[in-house]
């Protein structure tokens, strides 16, 4: 099971989600992030790398700009948001049946919601970000276990 997180510039939110799921260490789930308007090489944001050291997550992220080798490598596709989501499908559309926007899957009712954006926020914020990305990622392990069996 290979899982591509996707946010805009892929230095705040997708890398948090990468680290988190790659920290947990689920044999047979691999992890990457990439960003739809990414700049190639960037660090994950100070305040990013910040909260996942504070909850001692380690983390070598640079950014990826979206494009095809990460849409055929990904048997999952998760969004931060909705426009994402549409961004992604509107680019790949073979990736369609295979993208969900994070809360979306995390739920089995038809929820929608995005994982707020702390870029450009506080620390505070990004642990707020943080603790959403985490508590959302929690359920949908749950429903990846489940498909794996």
């Amino acid at each position: 099971m290979r899982i591509l997180f996707i946010c805009t510039g892929n230095t705040c939110r997708s890398p948090m989600a990468e680290a988190i799921l790659k920290n947990k260490a689920i044999q047979g789930i691999e992890v990457k992030s990439a960003g739809v308007f990414a700049i190639d090489g960037s660090p994950a944001s100070a305040h990013a790398r910040t909260v996942l050291g504070e909850n001692n997550i380690r983390e070598e992220h640079r950014s990826t700009m979206l494009s095809d080798e990460e849409i055929n490598w990904a048997t999952h596709i998760f969004t931060m948001t909705e426009g994402h989501k549409a961004s992604v499908i509107s680019y790949y559309p073979q990736a369609s049946d295979k993208t969900f926007t994070l809360k979306e899957f995390a739920t089995v009712e038809s929820t929608t919601g995005d994982i707020s954006d702390p870029y450009g926020g506080t620390l505070e914020v990004y642990r707020q970000t943080f603790a959403e990305i985490e508590n959302t990622i929690g359920k949908i392990i749950k429903r990846l276990t489940e498909e794996k069996q």
